[in-house]
């Protein structure tokens, strides 16, 4: 049994040294361990941590939003990022990316947590009526997602390539908010 009874959330927490350490361990810490998070395993925090500047840099530019879900130690386990769209016809809907859970984590519900909370988030942001997110296919997350509320809007044939014979399908998921 996974352990789930706990966890605290901080929207837009402010970054900090340690929440940039934190945030990389748990990126390598899930990839590691399977989850599709835009890396194949094995990595390091080294590898991550580029992209997760681009992440931060976003969000201090004011185009990203952060929910990081902490244990009962005050550990980092969970996050979801937001982008918001700067296209004038798409401002009304933004994507959700580089959802992490620690696998520790995961099995006991607190992953539908954390994308409950994630909505709710969405949900108080002004003006926006939907979400969008991209799933890495055959690993079941679009069966995750569905239960999440999400629907299937599409899919793109072997556009990830994971390894040099192993190609998956993208997976476009919507959540309507109104």
């Amino acid at each position: 049994m996974r352990d789930t009874r706990y966890m605290r959330f901080v929207r837009n927490p402010v970054i900090t040294a340690e929440l940039r350490d934190e945030l990389a361990g748990l990126w390598a810490q899930v990839t590691n361990a399977g989850g599709a998070v835009g890396f194949v395993p094995p990595v390091t925090e080294a590898d991550v941590r580029p992209v997760l500047e681009d992440h931060l840099a976003a969000l201090a530019e004011d185009r990203a939003r952060l929910l990081v879900g902490y244990d009962e130690h005050g550990r980092t386990v969970g996050t979801a990022f937001f982008r918001l769209n700067s296209h004038r016809l798409m401002r009304h809907w933004l994507w959700l990316y580089t959802v992490m859970l620690h696998p520790a984590r995961q099995g006991g519900g607190a992953g539908r947590e954390l994308m409950g909370v994630a909505e709710a988030m969405a949900r108080e942001m002004p003006g926006i009526e939907a979400i969008r997110l991209t799933c890495r296919g055959g690993m079941g997350l679009e069966r995750f997602y569905a239960s999440c509320g999400y629907q299937e809007v599409g899919r793109v044939p072997r556009a990830i390539r994971v390894a040099e014979d192993d190609y998956r399908d993208d997976v476009v998921m919507w959540l309507p908010l109104s």
